[in-house]
């Protein structure tokens, strides 16, 4: 049996990884993703790509994913991590449950994130928990996905979600690779939670590999 869902499902997530080690998806749910009976339903279907991903779960085919980073977001270093675990979804969720037994203790793992209809100082603000918590120290990498449907103000005087990241690359000495497709977008890749991985980066591009699961 796989669980696979996104964004309120990293409560799910997160229990399963801390209470049991299991491997669960994130990726797209029947609504959001394949517009199973809601507004989002269009004519031309399910993203190609987020579809292919899916089918490659459910024939057990996939072994990774990879994507170019964005210019602004690049990580300008090499990175060679093996063997860490990947973990991650929903920033909100996953701030949520710090503290709580459902919050899973992973040392030297993979963390990725995500966020939908956030500012970026709430943003910048569940990082800051998540710094100060001691969570980030504790990873080999950070994959930031999309960030996403937030309105800018002429109030916030250029402060926007660029200035965040470059914020925390101040923060933490751990790689922090931006542009992961993965998200409240159409577009989006599926990760295994809890699974081990490794992550290597040449130039901008990155690259996430899992093998057969």
């Amino acid at each position: 049996m796989k669980f696979v869902g996104i964004s309120d499902f990293t409560a799910f997530q997160t229990a399963v990884l801390a209470k049991t080690g299991a491997v669960t998806w994130a990726g797209p749910a029947l609504c959001e993703g394949f517009g199973a009976g809601g507004a989002s339903d269009k004519a031309s279907g399910p993203d190609e790509i987020m579809e292919a991903c899916f089918d490659d779960l459910l024939c057990g085919q996939g072994e990774g994913t990879g994507w170019r980073q964005p210019v602004r977001g690049a990580c300008d270093q090499s990175i060679a991590v093996q063997g860490a675990t990947l973990w991650g979804g929903n920033l909100t969720v996953l701030t949520s449950l710090i503290g709580t037994p459902y919050f899973p203790d992973v040392r030297g793992g993979v963390l990725f994130l995500e966020d939908v209809s956030e500012h970026p100082y709430r943003l910048e603000r569940m990082l800051t928990q998540l710094l100060h918590s001691g969570v980030l120290a504790q990873q080999k990498a950070l994959l930031l996905g999309q960030f996403t449907d937030y309105k800018l103000t002429q109030h916030d005087r250029g402060f926007n979600l660029i200035r965040v990241v470059e914020w925390l690359h101040t923060q933490v000495r751990i790689p922090i690779l931006a542009g992961l497709p993965y998200g409240h977008v159409p577009t989006k890749v599926l990760l295994p939670v809890g699974a081990s991985v490794d992550v290597q980066t040449t130039g901008s591009e990155v690259l996430v590999l899992w093998g057969h699961l």
